[in-house]
């Protein structure tokens, strides 16, 4: 691709563009596009022009943008990240159904846990996870199992910067969150109570494919709710996605 006079690519503004999208801002104009992605005006009306005609991008009847159905569809074909959802929601329906509470599925991203799957109940309590929404590795259960069982320079990466607090339970301290990752390795599970609101507990396990952790599933609880339960379910139910992954290979 071509680069532009400041070096960056066309690949690199396009997908400038694209990461302005998130789940808390679904619909812009494309002058906000062009200043949340660094680009000159006249470059950001070009591009998501062009992205509107490709079809990545779509505009509303009030010319305002929101990322586009084809790009959905591109992003699906023959994509891990769906094999592992279809395979992962019967087992996921069935704790949500047993539990009652917030049912999650998530895979490492880059440094962060990407959730592809969330199943609520209108009773279900507090929870901040959203699908396609990311968290801290640090700071969620899902991610504390995702994070235990990463390589090597991405754990000495994360323990060797200032780890945020999203609430006043969130591990912060280095030494505290190595031996942390070291007893889920040795137990299989985590629980986090209040790491990210101090009404809830994570409870999470791994889901395993050909002996990789290749994602995590959890459970959002009420914070003084009994945790036994849930985590029976969800150790059952990621045997089952284990299982559904083998087959689905033959």
């Amino acid at each position: 691709m071509a680069n532009s006079p400041s070096g960056d690519s066309v690949t690199d503004r396009v997908v400038r563009v694209l990461e302005t999208f998130g789940p808390d801002r679904t619909v812009q104009t494309a002058a906000q596009i062009g200043r949340r992605a660094a680009l000159p005006s006249s470059t950001a009306h070009r591009l998501v022009a062009e992205l509107v005609e490709a079809g990545l991008l779509e505009r509303d009847d009030d010319h305002r943008v929101r990322l586009g159905m084809r790009l959905w569809e591109l992003a699906l074909r023959g994509s891990e990240a769906l094999r592992l959802r279809q395979a992962a929601l019967p087992y996921m329906e069935r704790v949500q159904a047993r539990v009652g509470e917030h049912t999650q599925l998530a895979v490492l991203e880059q440094d962060e846990a990407l959730f592809l799957e969330r199943l609520s109940s209108p009773s279900s309590g507090a929870n901040i996870t959203r699908i396609a929404g990311r968290l801290p590795l640090h700071a969620s259960s899902s991610g504390l199992v995702l994070l235990a069982h990463a390589p090597t320079e991405l754990q000495d990466g994360i323990l060797s910067k200032p780890l945020a607090r999203l609430s006043p339970e969130t591990i912060t301290d280095a030494a505290v969150l190595r031996r942390t990752l070291a007893e889920v390795r040795r137990s299989g599970w985590v629980i986090a109570p209040g790491s990210i609101e101090a009404v809830s507990t994570g409870v999470a396990v791994p889901v395993r494919d050909r002996g990789e952790v290749v994602a995590a599933l959890s459970v959002v609880l009420p914070r003084d709710a009994p945790t036994a339960e849930p985590l029976e379910a969800l150790r059952a139910a990621a045997a089952g996605i284990q299982a559904a992954l083998a087959a689905d290979r033959r």
